[in-house]
């Protein structure tokens, strides 16, 4: 068997805890000042977007209503146009700092259709790069993420930052 060594990664697997409750309303609800030890990047009237600890690929987001357990039927109108303004502002900033050529976005809503956190409704935005498959996922079901998610925190969030939280009309 091969081994691929990822040594920097040790302080981050130490680190990860296995709390109660919804990482999304914690990070919500924890100050601002947190926000980069929570990946928060926006924070906006209904909802808000953070980088996902568990990516798929590096830069993958997430964009959180700021309700906790909400049907994505019963969601209103005012939640959902904010979640795809600050989705389709994401897809933005993604292609700008990111250079990706095209980007998934899904949801995920119940446990079969693949939902992780299925109490709390999120859209998932994935950047995507000409040739992002290889032979590493397709032989070992292993991903390599080659960026750190505190280096792509900081790479985005000043362009999350100029779109501001609450004027997310503005996307």
């Amino acid at each position: 068997m091969d081994n691929l060594f990822a040594p920097w990664r040790i302080s981050y697997v130490k680190s990860v805890k296995n709390e109660a409750g919804c990482f999304f309303c914690r990070y919500l609800a924890d100050s601002p000042e947190h926000d980069r030890e929570n990946l928060v990047l926006l924070r906006g009237a209904r909802a808000f977007v953070l980088l996902n600890r568990f990516p798929y690929t590096g830069g993958h987001l997430m964009v959180a209503l700021n309700r906790h357990d909400v049907d994505f039927a019963d969601a209103t109108d005012d939640e959902c146009a904010e979640t795809m303004r600050l989705a389709r502002g994401a897809v933005r900033i993604l292609r700008q700092v990111m250079n990706c050529q095209g980007v998934n976005l899904g949801w995920n809503i119940g446990r079969c259709a693949g939902a992780g956190v299925i109490d709390h409704l999120h859209l998932h935005a994935v950047p995507r790069w000409d040739g992002d498959t290889n032979y590493v996922p397709v032989l070992s079901g292993v991903r390599v993420i080659p960026q750190a998610l505190a280096e792509i925190y900081d790479e985005l969030l000043p362009r999350f930052q100029a779109l501001g939280g609450e004027r997310s009309d503005t996307l």
